[in-house]
């Protein structure tokens, strides 16, 4: 086996825009789950309509760049708020559930040829680039080094992504230090003791749905940036992908989410390499073929992800008391 290959191409995912994009969408996650209590299965629709929000506003309607991602942001918005109107008084185990329909809707609803001249149905969008590519402040040529290199359109892609993330980082960190924040975390402990207190919880748990969806919807806008729109792309296991990531990082951190993105890309492009490889030269008993070897990484993965829920519910960087919150 080639281990300088094999190193240069997990790290090459340090900075990857699904990298980036997982950790902005996780960091919703951790908004949603981590901070608020709400047990929300559904992530994967709203990094759906940030994404296609940014490419039918480019492609259909002649948007800018920067348009498309407030038309996207806009339809979380109107998603976060459709959604929870009739399910934040659901008990947590009956909002997860129907988290998990409302983004299947929405992604079937893409992938339906009625909408057929908007979302191009399950052959998804492309060719919306060139607005965003047209901004790209480096000019022509090679950067980086080492396994990081990259042309001026991937360094703008990346260098945009890495700005949404310390954005998305800062104001998640200045509202959860806020009396906002407090008055969140307490309705994740004791909804009825905050509720006591003349504090209209539903219109807080909106606010939290509301936030963690727009974050969702930016980590779906970076993912679109780089690679074309496809319905296919946002399954239910993308979203189980991000609760990975949420609990190996800490739930109710705000840097969780990040190192959580990193480890889990660094973890699966390793696996993605190393396996196949072994495969082919025979060391895994009964796995001849190196594109089921590449398969068996997504199984290391849920074994790791049940160690870590019974040994280390927090997570790397959380705190066990942070774990509780309100499950009526």
């Amino acid at each position: 086996m080639d281990w300088g290959l094999i190193l240069n191409n997990t790290l090459a995912w340090v900075f990857m825009p699904e990298t980036i994009a997982y950790a902005i969408a996780t960091l919703g996650l951790a908004v949603h789950f981590g901070y608020g209590g709400l047990l929300n299965f559904g992530q994967a629709g709203f990094m759906a309509l940030g994404a296609y929000g940014y490419a039918i506003s480019v492609l259909t309607f002649g948007f800018p760049w920067w348009g498309g991602l407030l038309v996207g942001v806009a339809a979380a918005v109107v998603f976060a708020l459709i959604l929870g109107l009739p399910t934040l008084r659901l008990r947590a185990d009956y909002l997860a559930i129907a988290t998990i329909a409302a983004a299947e809707v929405v992604r079937l609803l893409f992938q339906s040829t009625i909408f057929d001249d908007y979302t191009n149905s399950a052959d998804g969008l492309g060719g919306y680039h060139e607005s965003f590519r047209s901004a790209n402040p480096f000019p022509p040529g090679t950067y980086g080094f080492g396994p990081w290199t990259w042309s001026a359109t991937d360094l703008w892609v990346r260098v945009f992504g890495l700005i949404l993330l310390g954005i998305a980082l800062l104001v998640v960190w200045l509202v959860m230090r806020s009396p906002w924040g407090r008055v969140v975390r307490g309705i994740r402990e004791d909804e009825d003791a905050v509720r006591a207190l003349g504090k209209n919880v539903f219109a807080y748990k909106m606010q939290v749905l509301v936030l963690g969806g727009v974050l969702g919807a930016l980590g779906g806008f970076v993912v679109a940036l780089p690679s074309a729109v496809v319905p296919a792309y946002y399954l239910p296991s993308l979203t189980f992908f991000l609760w990975t990531i949420l609990l190996l990082g800490g739930a109710a951190t705000i840097f969780g989410p990040v190192l959580g993105s990193l480890l889990y890309w660094l973890i699966m492009a390793f696996l993605a390499n190393v396996l196949p490889a072994l495969a082919s030269t025979g060391m895994i008993p009964g796995l001849n073929n190196p594109s089921q070897a590449g398969n068996l990484r997504y199984i290391l993965v849920g074994v790791a992800l049940i160690l870590i829920v019974a040994f280390r519910p927090q997570g790397i960087l959380g705190n066990k008391k942070e774990m509780t919150f309100n499950a009526r």
